[in-house]
């Protein structure tokens, strides 16, 4: 029963669930991006020049000879340039966010019993002069 209830445990916590979620929106996310390399910026950034050199899309693009198809890879790396650069806006906001909560000055310490009872002393001193 303790490795069920460990296991639970677990899976319950906090940053197990984030983990998921994150993993969930990622995959959503990466093709949301691969839709938007190759349907979108393909197409109009490079289709001018893939039709200049005879293609219609970047996967026909190859080494003379072999199998190699540098295209798709190049479509990859497009499609990596965008995820990452979107990461690296989020992870800034993020960071921005958490600078402006941490700016906050901390309220000043409430005095101590010494300087209570020192102050108070002093108060009296000046009373009686």
């Amino acid at each position: 029963m303790g490795f069920i209830k460990e296991f639970k445990d677990f899976a319950v916590k906090g940053n197990v669930l984030d983990l998921a979620v994150g993993v969930i929106i990622g995959a959503a996310f990466g093709k949301i991006v691969s839709s938007l390399v190759e349907d979108i910026i393909t197409p109009a950034v490079l289709g001018p020049a893939l039709k200049a050199a005879g293609l219609e899309d970047l996967s026909k693009l190859t080494i003379a000879g072999t199998a190699i198809k540098y295209g798709n890879f190049l479509s990859q790396v497009i499609s990596f340039a965008i995820v990452a650069f979107v990461l690296f806006l989020i992870i800034k906001g993020a960071n921005n966010l958490k600078k402006k909560e941490v700016a906050a000055p901390a309220p000043p310490a409430p005095p101590t019993k010494e300087e209570i009872l020192l102050s108070e002393i002093r108060d009296l001193l000046k009373a009686r002069a």
